[in-house]
Parts: C-alpha cells; sequence; structure tokens
C-alpha cells in the first residue's frame, strides 16, 4: 500500500512514537489525522505538518467514533492507514510495601492499552471494510497496533502493563485473519526503550541499568526509527498478522 495520497489516523500523536509516525507518513505525502487525549498537544503536531487535529479517549468508544467521522468528513475518505500509539505506562507491584490493593491502577492500564486499542482497531475495521479496494490484492488498509518488549521480558512492577500489552499483541493473528476477507491487514510493534515522555519518567538509575542490557545500538530509540517501521509496513504488503520486536537486541531485566 502506498502512503503517498493515503489518508491516515494516528492515535497519540501529540508526543513520542505517535507524533514522528504522524511527521513521517504526513512527510511521504499522507492525509494525517493527528489524534490525541489532549487536543492541544495534536493540534501542535497537526500544525507542523499539515494535518487534522482531533481529541478523543481511545477507551471511549463514542469519542472515538466521533473522531472517525471528522477525520472522514476533513479529509474526504476514511483512513486506509491507523497506527495506535496512545498508551500509559504504569508501575505498580501487586503486592505493594503498604499492603494496599492495585486493582485500580490494573484495570485502568488495561483499559486504556488494551481495551483502547481494540476500540480503535474495531472501529477502523468498520470504517477500511467500506473503501474501495486497491491494487492487485484488493487491499483496503492497515491497522498496525503497538505492544512492547514486556509482552516478553516484563519487569517486576510490570503486570499490568505487561498483560495489556500482551492482549495487543495476542489479537493481532486473530484480527488479521477475520479481517484478510477484506483486504484489511493487521500488525503489532513491539517498541523497547525510546526516548518519548513515557521513558523520560524513568529514573536515570532505571534508565542506565536498561542500556546495560541494550547490546547494540547502545542507546535508546529515536522515535522516528519507530516511525520508520510503520513505514515499511504499510509499504509491504506481506507483512500481516504478527508482532515486530524493534529493541536494539535488548532483553528488559528483572527490575
Amino acid at each position: 500500500m502506498q502512503v503517498n495520497k493515503a489518508v491516515a489516523l494516528v492515535t497519540g500523536a501529540g508526543s513520542g512514537l505517535g507524533a514522528a509516525t504522524a511527521r513521517r507518513l504526513a512527510s511521504q505525502g499522507a492525509r494525517v489525522a493527528v489524534l490525541d487525549v489532549s487536543l492541544e498537544a495534536a493540534q501542535s503536531v497537526a500544525n507542523d505538518i499539515g494535518g487534522l487535529a482531533l481529541a478523543a479517549d481511545v477507551s471511549n468508544a463514542d469519542q472515538v467514533e466521533a473522531a472517525f467521522a471528522a477525520a472522514h468528513d476533513a479529509l474526504g475518505s476514511a483512513p486506509s492507514i491507523v497506527v495506535s500509539c496512545a498508551g500509559i505506562g504504569t508501575a505498580t507491584r501487586i503486592l505493594p510495601r503498604d499492603g494496599t490493593l492495585t486493582i485500580d491502577a490494573f484495570d485502568r492500564t488495561v483499559r486504556v492499552n488494551l481495551i483502547g486499542t481494540y476500540t480503535v482497531l474495531n472501529i477502523a475495521a468498520r470504517a477500511m471494510a467500506k473503501l474501495d479496494p486497491q491494487g492487485d490484492d484488493g487491499a483496503r488498509g492497515v491497522i498496525i497496533n503497538t505492544a512492547s518488549v514486556a509482552i516478553e521480558d516484563g519487569q517486576i512492577g510490570q503486570s499490568a502493563y505487561a498483560a495489556s500489552k500482551g492482549g495487543v499483541a495476542s489479537m493481532t493473528l486473530p484480527a488479521a485473519r477475520e479481517l484478510a476477507r477484506f483486504g484489511i491487514r493487521v500488525m503489532t510493534i513491539a517498541p523497547g526503550l525510546f526516548e518519548t515522555a513515557m521513558s523520560a519518567g524513568l529514573p536515570d538509575e532505571a534508565k542506565a541499568q536498561i542500556l546495560t542490557n541494550v547490546p547494540f545500538p547502545n542507546r535508546m530509540g529515536a522515535p522516528d526509527e519507530y516511525a520508520q517501521l510503520v513505514q515499511s509496513i504499510v509499504e509491504n504488503p506481506m507483512l500481516n498478522g504478527t508482532v515486530i520486536r524493534i529493541d536494539a537486541a535488548t532483553r528488559m531485566p528483572i527490575k
């Protein structure tokens, strides 16, 4: 699928991986809807790339539906490229020292990261299925979700985060199989440690410890390196139904 002239919608696009993805797709000629829970953040990126700013909480189906409708009206078509980058990072132990229950934190993490991703997937697929098929393969679109290396090597305190991202990874293949008859591909990217607002909140000691487990290149990833992979997935029709780690061969330490 060609990026040029395509309509794209990126969630969590007000910063970090989502912003980098919106910028790269726009630089390749896509018309981009920049969706974020913060309209101010979305507008800042949209202003830079000539895109459309939209505000929505991805875990709220009504808000997501309204955002897709607004994108269709403003950009002239439902998006054929949808990238879900919206998510939250939590560090909550199952048994914290103060003995408090952490069920609410688990529920919120799953609601945003997993249910939010599914909500976008569900609404995007419904919109894409109505598009005219393109090319010899009859492609209608591609949906790219974001998991994390925590799906395979989550650290202490990441039970909620790993579970939410593990759910995203696990639904990739069944979603791709179901949506194949509509010409819609589904892929998931599992990033390691990248330079984002989420990683900025980590203590320097934690970052240094993580980097000791990054073979090469021994650094955090640049958001545009994630965006570059998004572009490759969009343009390569044989990439479907799987999870790609982008992590410089890192394996996360126990904590």
